[in-house]
């Protein structure tokens, strides 16, 4: 085991040339990682919280947009199948927004939590500081490494003492020699400086067999303090193995709570609003209109009426062939302001100064395409009738009966028959009968 890297340490761990595991303290960058995993941990979560925040904000946004946009384009001009289909893309973006929502809450709930826990599993933090794992691999590496540190110390000491031995003869050499040429120089201190060199060569000898030994006892155990620092090493690269192969496993599920391709839902968005958007019919549109503000409307044309005392200022009451007015259906509440459906063009409110950057848009008015021609004698600003609201929608099922939405406001300007209908006036100008059971006083 490991062979072949004891073979390329064998001969040279001499610490002024080695800057790896094996150097005396270089355990200590393994030790580190302990903490640096713990660490990246923290951040992964982090990471993940404001990626949470942007969808969170993201999808608010789409749902804030979608709100203002679908009240300005009910309110507007604009009518019918394309209406619908306009209105389908506010929808896109709530049901998008759920999604984003969604995404927040996986990444929260799921993968945050799955970082936490697998954390505080691998991680175990000591009342003294730092973590039981780190402290477990420094102690290894410590055991593993003293007993070489120790020899290893002894031959630094035995090298030293060689080195200063081999100075000392190089010293006592040259004092030798110059003594030879120099007449001052007695041959009794020449004789001295001769035994002194041959002292030192004495020395340099032991010194240098001690070095050699020492060096030779390093290198013995060298095999086994390699063997044991690797022993050690192994089980950190081990936990590490763990918290890759999570790491890897966390991202993976992130990417599958971020991917919304991967979601059937996402797709099927889209195809409801291209259907829905293919739906529109130009010509039923303009069917529509027509039967509503153009030639095809009911016009009450002027004829000849005897003189009524009892009602010598309003038109007749009509009472409708069939009965009773329909009762509404609570399938189909809807609350005032919030309409159902967005196929009506009689709309109740001047333009939104939102449809124009430069100037506000005077208000709609049905008199200008072939309004009711009474709204030139009785309109709605004069006063007469009473102005009341509707609780549900109704769609006149004959051009002589008024169609309005939940929430539209109108003048109701004849009571209610004894059959349940009541006259009454949009605020564009257009006039017919409605079930008085479906609107209630201001």
């Amino acid at each position: 085991m490991h062979a072949h890297v004891r073979a390329n340490h064998s001969a040279a761990l001499h610490p002024a040339n080695t800057s790896d595991l094996f150097s005396v303290g270089n355990y200590k960058r393994a030790v580190k990682r302990f903490d640096d995993g713990h660490r990246l941990c923290n951040d992964l979560m982090s990471c993940l919280q404001e990626r949470a925040k942007i969808e969170k904000s993201y999808g608010d946004q789409l749902t804030a947009w979608s709100k203002r946009w679908r009240q300005l384009i009910e309110k507007g001009p604009q009518y019918g199948s394309v209406e619908r289909a306009w209105l389908a893309v506010m929808t896109e973006a709530e049901k998008v927004s759920e999604l984003h929502q969604d995404v927040k809450n996986n990444l929260m709930n799921d993968d945050v939590e799955k970082v936490k826990n697998w954390q505080k599993e691998a991680y175990h933090k000591q009342m003294i500081g730092g973590f039981k794992e780190a402290k477990e691999a420094e102690e290894g590496f410590k055991k593993a490494q003293k007993p070489w540190a120790k020899k290893l110390k002894e031959m630094e000491t035995a090298k030293k003492a060689y080195h200063m031995a081999c100075k000392e003869e190089k010293l006592a050499a040259a004092r030798e020699a110059n003594g030879k040429t120099e007449a001052s120089v007695t041959p009794d201190q020449q004789k001295k400086l001769h035994e002194k060199v041959d002292k030192c060569k004495q020395d340099v000898q032991k010194a240098k067999e001690k070095y050699e030994k020492s060096l030779e006892e390093l290198n013995k155990c060298t095999p086994q303090y390699m063997e044991s620092m690797e022993q050690v090493f192994d089980q950190c690269q081990q936990h590490e193995v763990k918290r890759l192969t999570f790491l890897k496993e966390a991202l993976l599920d992130i990417k599958r709570h971020l991917n919304l391709t991967e979601n059937q839902s996402y797709g099927t968005i889209y195809r409801e609003l291209e259907r829905t958007i293919l739906a529109a019919n130009t010509q039923e549109d303009l069917k529509w209109f027509s039967n509503n503000h153009g030639p095809g409307m009911h016009m009450n044309w002027p004829a000849f009426e005897e003189y009524n005392p009892e009602q010598a200022s309003a038109p007749p009451k009509k009472k409708k062939p069939d009965g009773a007015p329909p009762t509404p259906s609570t399938d189909h509440v809807a609350p005032p302001g919030d309409r159902s459906s967005v196929s009506s063009y009689d709309k109740n409110q001047a333009y939104s100064t939102e449809w124009s950057d430069d100037e506000q848009p005077a208000a709609y008015s049905g008199n200008e395409n072939g309004g009711n021609g009474n709204s030139f004698e009785d309109d709605s600003s004069t006063g007469k009738g009473v102005r009341v609201r509707a609780l549900y929608d109704y769609e006149g099922q004959e051009q002589d009966e008024l169609s309005f939405k939940a929430g539209d406001e109108l003048t109701k300007t004849e009571d209610e028959d004894e059959q349940g209908w009541c006259r009454g006036r949009l605020d564009n100008g257009r006039e017919g009968l409605y079930p008085a059971n479906y609107v209630e006083p201001i």
